[in-house]
């Protein structure tokens, strides 16, 4: 921090070099001595000026060189009750705002986040992140904030900024409906969510959040463990071929406890095939593999005189050609057959007429 005295007593120029880059609010005052009517002040780029007298917010400054005189001291001159050939020295502090951004404030969730999955069911979650704060107006700042604090730093606010992220990403997260596993591929929307959110609570503050990020959303540490075994499960697919893949890193590694372990149960297994095998010969041959289950039998329709008949069984269908009800002539029609057709030519049926016996050979004389 910087200022001058000049000309004995009277302050003559006021001005302030900020070297901490995390101070937020400094007041420039000298205890016993004046400001000088005329003075000059400097507020630089990034920076506001808020005068006080006697515990009322006064004038504002932006950016720039100004004379403290009545014209550009409308609050001020009203306050003091100053004439128009008023000139004497006059009281007041001078607080100066850091109006710059205020990155990389970090965020996170305390206590685990209660959300419904969709996939996994109620699931305990994590969330953390930074983000960047800035003063956006530094009279309400000044009144909601600061109060009479001499130098306000950014550690100041940003614990209470996080208690309101928080509260929000807890009630996003917990509404937002999006599965555990798509949240890493939706954290930008839901940091616009969230920021959209919180903007009319910082604002009370005479603030703003330029920029939020959620950097990463996470489930408890055993449930990632068990995450990770379904993962690798699945990049593995074939059990078997996942079982071999780990017998030959362990082989790779044959003195390690892992390779120990997995040659001896390498031994063990080759010892039990073996055993199995030469259980053929002089042991009981294994169990043999079921029978397929036989499949369904074709059912037929009949149509006769403009009317449909069935279903009937093919054995059916074998019986009724041996009693002459159905001839080579007659349609028939079963699922997936496209439209009706003569039985003669449906080859299904048209065997039934090749197994019916001919026809008995004539009587021979005198018998």
């Amino acid at each position: 921090m910087i200022f001058d005295f000049l000309k004995g007593q009277f302050i003559d120029v006021i001005h302030w070099v900020d070297d901490t880059r995390d101070t937020m609010v400094w007041r420039f005052d000298r205890q016993g001595h004046e400001i000088k009517y005329g003075a000059k002040l400097t507020v630089r780029e990034g920076q506001a000026a808020v005068f006080v007298h006697e515990g009322q917010m006064a004038d504002v400054f932006g950016p720039g060189m100004y004379m403290l005189e009545t014209n550009n001291m409308p609050i001020m001159t009203s306050l003091q009750h100053w004439d128009h050939g008023f000139q004497s020295p006059f009281k007041s502090e001078i607080y100066f705002i850091n109006t710059t951004r205020f990155n990389d404030q970090k965020w996170g969730t305390k206590n685990p986040i209660m959300a419904r999955d969709p996939e996994f069911g109620p699931v305990r979650l994590r969330a953390f992140g930074s983000y960047s704060m800035r003063v956006s107006d530094p009279a309400v700042f000044m009144r909601e904030i600061v109060g009479t604090d001499g130098e306000f730093t950014a550690d100041e606010i940003s614990f209470q900024i996080r208690n309101v992220i928080v509260q929000e990403v807890s009630q996003i997260l917990a509404k937002s409906g999006i599965p555990v596993l798509d949240m890493a591929a939706n954290t930008a929307d839901l940091g616009k969510l969230i920021t959209t959110a919180i903007g009319p609570k910082v604002a009370e503050y005479g603030l703003t959040l330029p920029e939020f990020y959620i950097e990463n959303i996470s489930l408890p540490e055993e449930v990632e463990k068990v995450l990770d075994k379904r993962t690798s499960v699945g990049i593995a697919g074939d059990l078997n071929k996942y079982m071999q893949f780990n017998a030959a890193e362990g082989m790779a590694q044959p003195n390690s406890a892992a390779g120990a372990a997995m040659g001896a149960g390498m031994g063990a297994g080759m010892g039990m095939a073996l055993g199995q095998q030469m259980a053929g010969p002089w042991g009981a041959s294994p169990a043999a593999a079921p029978p397929p289950p036989p499949s369904p039998d074709t059912v037929w329709h009949i149509a006769e005189g403009g009317a449909t008949k069935g279903p009937f069984s093919t054995a059916s269908m074998g019986r009724m050609v041996q009693d002459g009800s159905l001839t080579r002539d007659t349609m028939v029609w079963t699922a997936g057959q496209d439209g009706w057709m003569r039985a003669e030519d449906v080859t299904a049926i048209a065997r039934l007429f090749t197994v019916q016996p001919p026809p008995p050979p004539p009587p021979v004389p005198g018998n």
